[in-house]
């Protein structure tokens, strides 16, 4: 019998527990992606990838000229000039890999670098939004399969509002900009 009422008594407490609860959501990826300082990160992002796709194009450049004139001069050579230039065209493409992939993780970084921050600002802007509505469990609603409008809250157009993203600035239009930047260039 005490193991009924105990078993009882802690349902009741649950219950009363998650009657308590208040849940909201936001979707944080679009919140990030539509902030302002996402917007001057990508164009930090975008003009380090452009020096670095203008150095690829050089050193690229430069490759396919000392290439063109080995294969123009190859048969007048000497076995010893011959495998002097095939071991400098070597080099120089090992040079251009390395630079491929140093690049790469070097745009990574600088992007994870440059985002960390504007995460943290969105997160720091959840929490106050949270905290000021009673919210006291929050999801991401970009990554939840299901939620009900009615049971939930949803924290998104105040969010926007604390972290200045403009109104009426949408996740299409975003994408029509980065499209219209990309011809552009």
């Amino acid at each position: 019998m005490k193991k009924i009422l105990l078993i009882a008594s802690m349902a009741l407490i649950s219950l009363a527990a998650t009657a308590q609860v208040k849940i909201g959501h936001v979707n944080i990826s679009e919140i990030v992606q539509l902030m302002p300082e996402a917007d001057e990160a990508r164009a930090q992002m975008s003009a380090t990838a452009k020096e670095a796709d203008e150095t690829y194009q050089s050193m690229a450049e430069e490759f396919n000229t000392k290439y063109q004139e080995y294969q123009q001069k190859a048969g007048t050579w000497t076995a010893a000039i011959r495998e002097s230039k095939e071991k400098a065209l070597g080099d120089m493409q090992q040079r251009i890999q390395e630079f491929q992939q140093q690049i790469q993780q070097e745009l990574q970084q600088q992007q994870q670098t440059l985002m960390a921050p504007i995460y943290k600002k969105a997160q720091d802007a959840v929490n106050s939004v949270a905290k000021s509505k009673g919210v006291t469990v929050v999801f991401d609603s970009s990554s939840l399969l299901y939620h009900d409008d009615a049971n939930t809250v949803d924290l998104t157009a105040d969010v926007r509002k604390a972290v200045n993203i403009p109104e009426g600035r949408t996740l299409e239009q975003l994408q029509k900009e980065l499209a219209a930047s990309q011809e552009a260039q």
